[in-house]
């Protein structure tokens, strides 16, 4: 009898922290929402992925001098590592407020509040570490584009009222040059 392998695959979007541990070793830590059936998959030591994306925006293939397709331009940061699920104190001290309470007239913290409220609400949130064990940058941006068509690009994107379409233009004038130095 035929037995299906197919394994399901989750994704949340989730805010992600960069650390380092007390060995200089970085990792990511997060946490979810215990309701997220998402949690239940990070068996200790599992192989997980976090993707950063940077700006990206769309090339109108009408800005090319021959026929040709649009295409996406886009900067991204996948990041591989070993889940590893965070309770009890450890998960407390996740709850840092950090730079975001910072700007914040009045900040507030877990750490100030009364502990019988912060240990309700932790109940909800399963919190979760990535041992960081690699990191890939991967970007597309017209770099198989002549000269001019690449010059023609960036003309465009730097006419649009978009962020990420500023950000990809100053991204692919800069790396002109380096490739031009190549």
């Amino acid at each position: 009898p035929y037995k299906s392998s197919i394994r399901q695959i989750m994704g949340t979007h989730l805010p992600l922290e960069l650390e380092k541990n007390e060995d200089g070793e970085k990792f990511l830590w997060g946490h979810l929402s215990r309701a997220n059936p998402q949690w239940k998959s990070f068996k200790d030591n599992d192989e997980v992925m976090a993707i950063f994306l940077g700006p990206h925006t769309y090339n109108s293939s009408s800005w090319y001098d021959h026929v040709n397709v649009p295409t996406w331009n886009y900067i991204a940061v996948p990041m591989y590592g070993k889940v590893k699920i965070a309770e009890g104190e450890k998960l407390r001290e996740m709850l840092k407020p950090g730079v975001y309470e910072a700007v914040s007239q009045k900040p507030v913290s877990v750490h100030t509040m009364p502990d019988a409220y912060v240990q309700k609400e932790m109940k909800g949130i399963v919190g979760f570490e990535i041992a960081i064990e690699r990191i890939e940058a991967k970007w597309k941006l017209s770099k198989n584009r002549d000269a001019a068509n690449y010059q023609q690009i960036i003309s465009e994107l730097e006419k649009l009222n978009n962020f990420n379409a500023q950000q990809i233009a100053a991204e692919m004038s800069k790396r002109r040059d380096i490739e031009s130095i190549k």
